[in-house]
């Protein structure tokens, strides 16, 4: 079997060149640092996924359901 190089990504926090590998903990961040700030970015809101609002008077659920 060949060696291949392990594929490298960016850091989405600080942008540091970081070799994708189970050896890495923290993929894609390359170090727990960078993952906790944008942890951070997440739970203060500051990072979004984009969706369509929710038609007026429409639910999931009904009064009285449970899980």
């Amino acid at each position: 079997m060949a060696n291949r190089r392990p594929t490298v990504v960016s850091c989405p926090t600080c942008g540091k060149a970081v070799e994708w590998t189970p050896d890495n903990p923290w993929r894609p961040f390359c170090c727990e640092r960078c993952r906790l700030i944008d942890l951070g970015e997440w739970f203060e809101e500051r990072h979004r996924i984009p969706a369509e609002p929710d038609e007026p008077g429409t639910t999931d659920w009904e009064p009285g359901d449970r899980d």
